[in-house]
């Protein structure tokens, strides 16, 4: 089957409410500056009361990386569960308005379509609270055959792996993907995530990812050291592509027997980390798919990553395909 989407992401769908804070706020609400947790629904509504003026915009890692891909011009899809409410219909629409294919089935009751409780403090760093709701009702009964194999890379977020059946639709799509003859990306997503599942994760890495993205924080979980050197060495060789990225100071991709250092782009104000790490995987993510040198796609990641963090939301505002094309990156 010919392969005729660049990237299918598998994800909590999500719909993020954005609020500013301060560290004040922060320590009042037992929050951990800079961390993702799962919340309740009460625990939602409690915090949501709190906040104050918010911006809902559709989110959810995977869901942000197939929009920054589409954004470059690439092809792509999505799989990811909502209910059929409010929420929902906003994600389904503001998917396919950009021109992701999106028709997982929603549920027709149970619990509401997810979100995630932003706080943005003046120094830009993101602290979320998601509550999962429909997401957690994602089973391998969503993972269609044809999509993956349809796809270069299937794409999986590693958040994925706190509900069970999201677990077991993630299996699935990279059983899928592998005996098409495609290949499977993994992010780590969150270092608390990395904490949970560690070993689940390196036995994914070392038996079922090809693709692997990370940020320090999280190479560094998922290996026990507090050294970026260490981590690297250690990844080396067990993924055929690791990109590790370092915020303002760029990322590093490594294979077997390569090393590239990408250099950050330089922004003229820091306003929201949101995202940073799931647009620099959709730069990378095109570029691959496209053809591009290992450095090259680390250089549309970071461009791409650079575009999100200099305004509010996860999703890109500017032609992610204009700003390559003036780059020379196109």
């Amino acid at each position: 089957m010919e392969a005729v989407l660049d990237v299918v992401g598998i994800g909590n769908a999500i719909v993020d409410v954005i609020a500013q804070a301060d560290d004040a706020f922060l320590a009042r609400q037992g929050l951990t500056k800079g961390a993702m947790q799962l919340i309740d629904a009460a625990r939602a509504e409690a915090l949501y009361a709190a906040m104050g003026p918010t911006l809902e915009m559709s989110g959810g890692s995977a869901g942000n990386t197939l929009a920054g891909i589409a954004s470059l011009g690439g092809k792509g899809a999505y799989i990811g569960k909502v209910r059929e409410d409010e929420l929902g219909r906003v994600f389904a629409h503001d998917m396919r308005a950009i021109g992701v294919h999106f028709d997982t089935a929603p549920l027709a009751e149970g619990p509401p379509t997810a979100r995630s409780l932003i706080l943005v403090t003046p120094d830009a760093q993101r602290t979320m609270n998601t509550f999962l709701g429909a997401c957690v009702e994602l089973g391998p009964e969503d993972v269609a055959p044809d999509l993956v194999a349809a796809a270069r890379v299937t794409y999986l977020e590693g958040y994925l792996f706190d509900p069970p059946r999201a677990k077991a639709a993630f299996q699935k799509a990279a059983e899928l993907a592998h005996a098409a003859g495609r290949k499977v990306s993994l992010t780590l997503s969150d270092a608390f995530c990395v904490g949970r599942y560690r070993a689940e994760f390196r036995a994914l890495i070392e038996g079922h990812v090809d693709i692997l993205f990370a940020n320090e924080a999280e190479i560094t979980a998922l290996y026990q050291t507090s050294h970026f050197d260490e981590a690297l060495a250690a990844v080396r060789g067990h993924c055929e592509i690791a990109a590790l990225t370092r915020s303002e100071r760029g990322s590093v991709v490594v294979t077997k027997d390569e090393t590239h250092a990408v250099p950050a782009v330089r922004i003229d104000q820091l306003v929201d980390t949101t995202g940073a790490g799931d647009l620099y995987a959709a730069g990378f993510l095109y570029g691959l798919t496209h053809g591009s040198e290992l450095a090259a796609a680390g250089r549309l990641g970071s461009l791409a990553a650079a575009e999100v963090i200099g305004h509010y939301g996860a999703r890109p505002e500017t032609s992610l395909r204009e700003l390559a094309a003036l780059a020379g990156l196109l």
